[in-house]
């Protein structure tokens, strides 16, 4: 990929589509703080941890599949590409935003276009060159993930093959000066069997044995460990994995192990769960479920920078 000689806030931006226009910084950009003010008061950290997670494994399918790694040489490129497609949606529905035209939606009156990379950079349509863009990054192998609003004017996006009507990237020091990181990186929540060792998960993932059987070598496996729901259905393979629950407590019990699900049930024990989490923990433990990802918008160590 050629340099991109950068112009900085101040110089001149060309683009017949908008008209040329100074590039601002993003403390000047009038439109930019309207979208950051609005999007203060919403937990965007945990909106976007939840939105993300959903995304992965709506595309893992893991029910029908037995997949619960993006990085599995059995998801296809195309498939990881997916998952951007998918977060637009769930960042839309998190945040009560409506579908527009030609951008993805509008916040606070503006136009926004919502992006997500499974690798290092944004593929920028036509459309929303020099528009606000809400740029996600997932990095599968460090699990994590951080957004930001960034103004994608057409000085700081490659030009790509020639291409004047392309997609193009943006550069990565323009990211770093010119855009607002609305949280800084954030854990992405790992797929508990992800913990489980190769010869574990192939027997949880087996046909045989049967379902009760399948989710007790789990339970016993990832004691301690919090399990969602969707953990649960990749496991069973049934819509309805806890359909047969009594049956699973009972065997769990038989092994000094109680089951517990469920915020009531959680915190009774002090541990804390979600709707539809479970853990599997011995008597008299506390089990160690992890703590809920930090929010650096409504706490300390905003990633809010202008």
């Amino acid at each position: 990929m050629a340099r991109l000689v950068l112009q900085e806030p101040g110089d001149l931006c060309a683009n017949r589509d908008v008209g040329d226009h100074v590039l601002l910084d993003p403390a000047d950009d009038a439109e930019a703080q309207s979208v950051l003010s609005w999007l203060r008061e919403w937990p965007v950290a945990h909106i976007y941890t939840e939105s993300v997670r959903n995304s992965i494994d709506y595309v893992l399918d893991g029910g029908r599949t037995g997949r619960f790694d993006l990085r599995s040489p059995e998801v296809h490129p195309g498939e990881r590409a997916s998952v951007g497609a998918k977060l637009e949606y769930e960042v839309l529905r998190s945040f009560s935003l409506p579908k527009t035209r030609p951008l993805d939606t509008h916040i606070a009156g503006v136009p926004v276009d919502i992006k997500a990379t499974v690798g290092s950079n944004w593929a920028i349509p036509a459309e929303a060159h020099c528009q606000l863009c809400l740029c996600t990054q997932i990095q599968l192998k460090n699990n994590r993930h951080k957004t930001w609003l960034v103004r994608t004017h057409r000085s700081w996006l490659y030009r790509g093959k020639g291409n004047n009507d392309g997609k193009r990237g943006l550069a990565a020091e323009a990211r770093e000066r010119w855009s607002i990181p609305l949280y800084d990186w954030a854990p992405l929540p790992v797929n508990p069997l992800q913990y489980l060792p190769e010869d574990v998960a192939l027997q949880v993932l087996a046909d045989k044995p049967g379902q009760v059987e399948r989710l007790l070598i789990m339970f016993r496996a990832l004691e301690g460990r919090v399990i969602p729901r969707n953990t649960l259905l990749t496991v069973a393979r049934s819509h309805d994995p806890m359909r047969r629950a009594r049956d699973v407590k009972q065997a769990a019990a038989a092994e000094g192990l109680t089951l517990l699900c469920g915020r009531d049930a959680g915190a009774a024990r002090g541990i804390s769960l979600q709707a539809g989490e479970w853990i599997a923990i011995r008597d008299g433990a506390t089990g160690d479920a992890p703590p809920a990802p930090g929010d650096s918008l409504t706490g300390q160590g905003s990633g809010f920078s202008a």
